[in-house]
């Protein structure tokens, strides 16, 4: 039985390396392949609330969220896991030939019908070993595949000699690579990236990660992608965490079997069942017959009448529960949290925080929905998925039945701010003028890019600033990584409430040391110390004088905010370190009178 060609974790699959991703395996190039092409054995996720979502997003009636496959150790069992198609099929040799001295190099080009055995042979028997060349050609519905480099050269010509590579020079610059054949002809890599121009051609709407047949109609230009660049693959996911519902025990356990007994409609149809599923039967021994059938039913008119609210509302609003506990404290729990009384965290700089809780246990949910290639999709302000983008989500397969999906374990702390202290705050002269600064940056990045996306409001910006000041702070002393922790935002207009969820989460029990709880119980301490850190950052007065829509920085998104205050690892932010501006959290600089704090 021929051995896998490589491992991903299973994190990653969904993330990083999903179906459509570009990879370098340890001899080959590859594309990963759709969800067609994925085999083996694969546990099913429980997650009502994202699929539910998911359900609406990609109106597709029967869904399921299912785990990428475990990989096999023994060779006698059937093989599983992710099957990857060779991607590109051009290649360069190895070996430089230098010409006109050592400014210039020049590569034999092939295609992979012309190798054996991973080598090129030459009309003088030379071997050279090859490597996938790095350019290939994109398009922003996410399509992909080689460049004809024969027609790149000749345009409509017909010819067959032989391709090179040549670098004029040492620094990798595309307007120092030729492609050149034999004949005499060459044309600079800088006339590809050239859209206007057309030299790569149209996009024919290749899909290689669903099969060499799986094409679709589609009107883009092809765009030049270097293949191991981080614009080449961005995955859609979206995620929940689990929070606990108020309702008969026997639910979460239909949960656990629904697509086996949702056809069930009375005792004889029950039976029936028991007798050739033994796993519905193992789990719902505990419950009398007529219970089954009477919360199947009940299960059916929930799901047909429910009206669903946004992934974080629903969040919120259990983090906000009066309750000293939330959940259940038991180690296999989803989600176990606690208030911390006031007494031990009160200080005058926290007056316009309500609510300290400590998240003891949580489960993170997240499944991919789609990719896109030259630009992220993230989701809004809601946690629901962003369908307004100039790019389109591309598919995971070519009927979708279930989408990959993890799930990480972790611990948090939760921040609910004063909804009267942000009301009264926003409606400042100061905080206004700031608000209209703002808000010219973003509907100019809106307009430029095409979005009809709404200004998420000086609440978020106020509460993402904080947040990422707050991880930077925390990490120094909860030994987690600034960039294991990540955040949710709670500050939509019309909610019922403001805050901030600070949490890890992994695969393993690395997510739940207690580095996050204890931290938790000296909350001030932090955030007193991450205001401190606010005042002053060491690119001042440079940052602090950042005006959002200047159009030479093209930093729309961002006001008093660098990579030296504000900006952290990509990982933990829910919206890739845009929407900051450290003016709202406390007195810069500039001394604008916008700030929240002051200490």
């Amino acid at each position: 039985m021929a051995k896998p060609h490589g491992q991903i974790r299973r994190s990653q699959i969904i993330t990083t390396f999903g179906p459509g991703a570009l990879l370098d395996l340890p001899n080959y190039s590859v594309i990963v392949g759709g969800l067609d092409n994925w085999s083996g054995e694969q546990r099913e996720v429980h997650e009502n609330r994202l699929l539910d979502k998911l359900k609406s997003i990609l109106e597709v009636a029967d869904l399921q969220l299912l785990e990428p496959p475990k990989d096999r150790d023994d060779d006698f069992t059937p093989s599983s896991g992710v099957t990857v198609w060779q991607f590109p099929e051009w290649f360069v040799t190895q070996d430089v030939d230098k010409k006109g001295g050592s400014q210039t190099r020049s590569r034999y080009l092939v295609h992979k019908t012309s190798l054996n055995k991973n080598k090129f042979e030459d009309l003088d028997r030379n071997k050279y070993s090859v490597v996938p060349i790095r350019f290939v050609r994109a398009c922003r519905e996410g399509h992909i595949g080689d460049i004809n480099w024969p027609k790149f050269v000749h345009g409509d010509v017909d010819c067959k000699r032989q391709l090179y590579m040549e670098e004029r020079g040492t620094s990798g610059d595309l307007s120092e690579i030729f492609i050149k054949c034999e004949c005499g002809k060459a044309q600079s890599l800088l006339e590809a990236s050239k859209m206007d121009q057309h030299t790569i051609g149209p996009c024919d709407g290749h899909r290689p990660w669903l099969g060499n047949w799986a094409k679709e109609k589609c009107g883009e230009p092809n765009r030049l992608l270097i293949r191991n660049a981080s614009n080449a693959y961005f995955p859609q996911v979206m995620n929940v965490i689990s929070i606990p519902e108020n309702e008969d025990p026997i639910s979460g356990d239909l949960d656990k079997v629904w697509n086996d007994v949702k056809e069930v409609e009375s005792l004889n149809d029950l039976t029936q069942l028991f007798k050739f599923n033994k796993t519905a039967k193992e789990k719902l021994s505990a419950y009398l017959p007529e219970k089954i059938v009477a919360a199947i039913e009940e299960k059916k008119n929930k799901t047909s009448n429910r009206s669903y609210k946004p992934v974080k509302q629903a969040e919120l609003e259990t983090l906000l529960l009066s309750t000293d506990e939330i959940g259940e404290d038991k180690p296999d729990g989803d989600f176990f949290a606690r208030n911390l009384p006031r007494k031990k965290w009160d200080r005058p700089w926290m007056e316009s925080i309500d609510r300290v809780v400590l998240v003891h246990r949580l489960r993170e949910v997240t499944a991919q929905v789609g990719f896109t290639r030259f630009e992220a999709a993230a989701p809004d302000i809601s946690g629901e998925l962003d369908l307004d983008i100039k790019v389109k989500r591309a598919d995971l397969a070519r009927e979708l039945k279930w989408l990959p999906a993890v799930e990480n374990r972790g611990e948090g702390i939760f921040l609910s701010f004063s909804k009267d202290a942000i009301d009264k705050w926003v409606q400042k002269p100061e905080v206004i003028a700031r608000s209209k600064i703002l808000e010219d940056g973003f509907y100019k990045w809106a307009d430029e890019a095409k979005s009809k996306r709404e200004f998420p409001g000086l609440p978020y910006y106020l509460l993402h600033s904080i947040s990422h000041l707050l991880i930077t702070a925390v990490s120094l002393d909860c030994g987690y990584p600034a960039s294991s922790i990540r955040e949710r935002v709670y500050a939509e207009e019309n909610s019922q409430g403001y805050g901030i969820l600070l949490f890890t989460g992994s695969p393993d029990a690395e997510g739940t040391l207690g580095g996050l709880i204890e931290v938790g119980r000296n909350i001030h301490k932090h955030l007193k110390s991450a205001l401190e850190m606010a005042e002053l950052c060491s690119n001042d007065p440079v940052c602090a004088h950042h005006s959002p829509p200047n159009p030479h920085e093209k930093r729309y998104l961002l006001g008093a905010a660098c990579h030296s205050c504000l900006l952290i690892a990509e990982t933990s932010c829910e919206m890739q370190n845009n929407y900051l501006d450290r003016a709202l959290v406390i007195p810069t600089v500039e001394n604008l009178g916008a700030e929240f704090f002051r200490l």
